[in-house]
């Protein structure tokens, strides 16, 4: 079974290369975050001629979250459970059960800056994941919860640690929400897999910086004891960040032996 996650920066301007590269890679369940677009505006047809079906979590071209299976989909839930009020009512969780697993596509808010409110509401949406998790006892049975989490968890994620001190992406509370996931019983599973340094899967649009791997990994893949132990690959594809007018991400595939 192959798992992919993958911030695509619009779905609407990349839809045809998303849906050919999902089928080519041979995705069954494909998560997708950063739609850019509302329910009614999703490109349902073009994943459907392609075999998946698709559950969508959008309000309109902010945002976004999807769930593309191909080995089916079921108790689909958007969003964070209870009362759904602002900021917290964002498309920027989706979760959904596919061939026993539950998976879940995550987005979390970007922070902007740190003296700006947005990185409060980044650190309180990363509690209230956690709580959301735990409510659902997430380790306890098959889980992947991946996406763009907007947080290099150590220095080793960052090309260049020193260039990102006292940021976004790179302070101590957002690393601890991370750290609060992983408390929970899920494990880093790109980490496990690629231990060493240069792992990156965003890469801002400025010339070179791509070529040049000056990048962060701030797209986690976290799993539950039984999934990460049955993981026999993980690889982020670089190739599709350097496609003709890409996402500023690379896709995460996790292979698995169920």
């Amino acid at each position: 079974m192959r798992i992919a996650s993958w911030n695509v920066n619009s779905i609407r301007a990349r839809v045809d290369y998303v849906v050919s590269w999902a089928s080519a890679s041979e995705i069954d369940v494909l998560l997708l975050q950063e739609t850019k677009c509302g329910d009614v505006d999703f490109p349902f047809d073009a994943f459907a001629a392609a075999g998946y079906t698709v559950a969508h979590h959008g309000l309109d071209h902010y945002n976004g979250v999807a769930i593309a299976s191909r080995v089916g989909i079921d108790r689909i839930h958007p969003g964070f459970t209870g009362p759904q009020r602002p900021p917290f009512d964002e498309p920027r969780l989706l979760a959904a059960e596919c061939a026993g697993v539950r998976v879940w596509s995550v987005y979390v808010p970007n922070g902007r800056s740190l003296d700006d409110p947005h990185y409060r509401y980044k650190l309180v949406w990363l509690e209230r994941l956690r709580a959301e998790l735990a409510a659902t006892d997430a380790t306890e049975r098959r889980t992947v919860v991946a996406g763009d989490f907007n947080v290099a968890p150590a220095d080793i994620d960052i090309y260049d640690p020193k260039r990102w001190r006292h940021k976004t992406h790179a302070s101590a509370e957002e690393r601890a929400g991370i750290g609060h996931l992983l408390d929970l019983g899920l494990r880093d599973v790109i980490r496990e897999h690629h231990p060493g340094p240069g792992v990156f899967t965003w890469w801002n649009y400025r010339p070179g910086q791509f070529e040049q791997n000056r990048g962060l990994r701030i797209d986690l893949a976290l799993c539950c004891p039984a999934i990460a132990d049955v993981i026999t690959g993980v690889h982020i594809d670089r190739a599709a960040r350097a496609h003709e007018r890409p996402s500023d991400h690379a896709p995460v595939v996790l292979e698995l032996t169920l």
